[in-house]
């Protein structure tokens, strides 16, 4: 499985505004410069950010993006849900009926099984771990 740059970037959006957390909105062009993408795509990303309540905008001179929570409640499982649906690493998980030997295939129940581990990884991990660990690399 590999995740999509929609969720590779969108992560680095999100670490970007919670570097910044506190300090006031920010513009996507800094993010695109600090975060090394395009200003286009961050465009794209941030509208189903802004529509699940993670990001805030405020307009006028002193506008730009921010975090509307705080990074120690935003997990990495939200983002990727947010920017790709739910996490699946094949298809059967979440549609069964997708496949005609759903009920008797016994692959599937470890395909859920690793899921449900995959997720839970995700899950475990918030925008504060990463700022802790950028921290840490940095100091």
């Amino acid at each position: 499985m590999k995740l999509s740059t929609r969720s590779r970037y969108g992560t680095r959006l999100i670490f970007e505004l919670a570097l910044k957390f506190g300090k006031g909105p920010i513009y996507l062009k800094d993010i695109s410069k600090s975060g090394d993408i395009s200003l286009k795509y961050l465009g794209q990303l941030i509208i189903p950010l802004r529509a699940a309540g993670i990001v805030k905008s405020s307009r006028g001179a002193r506008g730009g993006y921010y975090l509307a929570r705080n990074p120690k409640s935003i997990k990495l499982s939200e983002i990727i849900n947010i920017l790709e649906g739910p996490i699946n690493i094949v298809g059967c998980i979440q549609k069964p009926d997708t496949c005609n030997k759903n009920k008797s295939c016994t692959a599937r129940f470890f395909w859920k099984k690793v899921n449900d581990i995959f997720y839970k990884s995700l899950e475990d991990i918030t925008m504060q771990d990463m700022l802790n660990r950028y921290n840490h690399l940095n100091s």
